[in-house]
């Protein structure tokens, strides 16, 4: 049976994305893991494996890939933005560490690896509206720097050892599952457990902010799919450009008082996560935001096929085959 290894599943994309895997291969097929397995969601615990993990250090990955019989890995290990720059050093050892383990096991294991970049892949220097697929990338900061330097790590993997390396950037991810983790686009979910709880808001971007945005499930969605994908077909082996939605605090700030009148928002900027939020980029015209639905674009070259649980994973078969003749 084909099995596949979430790393840091306990996160705010892992803790989502394990359950539809899930759905999708089976409870027993999707080993999750946490360095912190305390994290992980009782969901998560109650339907399947879960095991400690700590993704910088390799044998770690490798002993779990060899013994459940790993053919997809999703590396989602990572300091998010604002967190990351208070402590640069780490948030390297962290996503730079754990990816290069990854890339080394799945070269060794002949397995595919899912690595999410970022829209802070890019900075100030590239072009902010309908931003290009390929174009200059220069983050002014270490999350920036070690997503861009994770998608070139990625493109030499598949270039030079023909690993199986997929990737598409992530803009601001809104959830409810899990507690934000200290990222620039974090204000778009605590405004709701701000609501929800009768509090103030006390928002750290200026009024007027625009950031892409997507929902957790149209994301998890965007990771299946490109897994799923002809991997003959893929175009580019660094990352792909994903988008959904457009707007401000504002814009948050108002639907909330639709169903909450009383409550209340103010701005109290944080300088940091502003000048993070003022070097991102927009993979949406900001005129077709207000009534953009929920799009993945630019991404897959072929038509999305559904449902996935009727589909297989093609880097599945080929990678059992594969495995098979070694053993």
């Amino acid at each position: 049976m084909k099995r596949v290894l979430v790393l840091g599943a306990g996160g705010q994309i892992g803790s989502e994305l394990t359950m539809r895997l899930r759905e999708v291969y089976g409870n027993s097929n999707v080993i999750a893991t946490d360095l912190q397995p305390d994290r992980l969601t009782q969901a998560i615990k109650e339907s399947g494996v879960c095991l400690p993990c700590d993704a910088t250090d390799g044998k770690q990955i490798a002993d779990i890939v060899d013994k459940y019989k790993i053919v997809g890995i999703f590396n989602l290990v990572a300091i998010l933005s604002a967190t990351a720059e208070k402590n640069p050093m780490l948030g390297w050892n962290i996503g730079m560490g754990a990816l290069l383990n990854c890339l080394e096991v799945a070269r060794q294991y002949k397995a595919a690896l899912f690595t999410p970049s970022s829209i802070g892949a890019f900075g100030p220097n590239t072009p902010l509206d309908n931003t290009p697929q390929d174009t200059i990338q220069r983050p002014r900061t270490i999350y920036g720097v070690t997503k861009v330097s994770g998608e070139l790590l990625s493109d030499y993997y598949f270039e030079r050892f023909g690993v199986d390396t997929r990737s598409v950037r992530f803009p601001g991810l809104i959830s409810n599952v899990c507690p934000p983790g200290g990222g620039t686009t974090d204000y778009a979910v605590d405004i709701y457990y701000a609501a929800v709880r009768g509090e103030r808001f006390e928002c750290p971007l200026r009024k007027g902010t625009l950031l892409d945005m997507m929902y957790m499930p149209d994301a998890i969605d965007a990771a299946i799919h490109l897994m799923e994908a002809d991997p003959t077909k893929l175009i580019h082996r660094n990352s792909f450009n994903v988008t959904a939605m457009h707007f401000d605090p504002e814009a948050i700030y108002a639907e909330i008082r639709r169903h909450k009148p009383d409550f209340v928002m103010e701005y109290r900027h944080d300088p940091l996560k502003q000048k993070i939020a003022d070097s991102w980029v927009s993979f949406a015209r900001k005129e077709d935001s207000a009534r953009r639905k929920s799009v993945i674009s630019n991404w897959l070259p072929t038509p999305p096929m559904w449902p996935l649980s009727a589909r297989r994973w093609p880097p599945f078969s080929n990678r059992s085959r594969e495995r098979k003749s070694r053993e």
